[in-house]
């Protein structure tokens, strides 16, 4: 009942609303102790953003990394801090590397003939998981955690809404699912 709460507008599509966000986060002067990373698109068709990223992967995962980014140094002075990004187990369907082993960049961006909503969704969960191993140890020298988090097993949510496919397995999978 003492709790004091603000909403502030972020999309994660707009690298340049991220920085907005960040700036006006800042300009707050609040310690950051947590940080979710928890916003995500599935089964979206292939569209670029105003960036010329791919949408699935620039929501999904850079807009939340260059978010982590820009808050860094808030997030080191406000020690202990901690940030979580819920990430999926759909990560271990996926690679993104080349067959020589070496990071393919065009899987993580692709183009509309390349594209494909599953495969982009389970790469941009990989990337959540290595930048969140990363985060935590370059940052928790510092007094800054970061765990990647599965939500669960088919946490129910609207985010099957891009395809009637998708809608259709998710409702049939309804009662097996958990509730928010």
């Amino acid at each position: 009942h003492k709790a004091k709460v603000e909403a502030m507008t972020l999309d994660l599509a707009s690298l340049q609303s991220v920085q907005h966000f960040a700036e006006a986060f800042k300009s707050k002067n609040v310690p950051l102790h947590i940080l979710i990373c928890n916003a995500a698109v599935f089964g979206a068709a292939w569209c670029l953003t105003e960036d010329g990223l791919e949408s699935t992967f620039q929501v999904n995962h850079l807009g939340h990394f260059y978010l982590v980014q820009l808050l860094e140094d808030v997030l080191r002075r406000s020690s202990p801090a901690r940030v979580v990004v819920v990430s999926s187990e759909s990560h271990r369907f996926t690679e993104i590397k080349d067959s020589s082993g070496k990071l393919d960049f065009s899987l993580l961006s692709p183009s509309k003939k390349e594209y494909w909503a599953m495969l982009a969704y389970n790469r941009s969960k990989l990337c959540n998981i290595l930048f969140s191993n990363e985060l935590n140890r370059r940052l928790s020298p510092h007094g800054v955690t970061s765990n990647s988090v599965h939500p669960g097993n088919m946490m129910y949510s609207s985010i099957h809404r891009n395809w009637w496919v998708y809608t259709l397995l998710f409702t049939l999978a309804r009662p097996f699912t958990k509730s928010m």
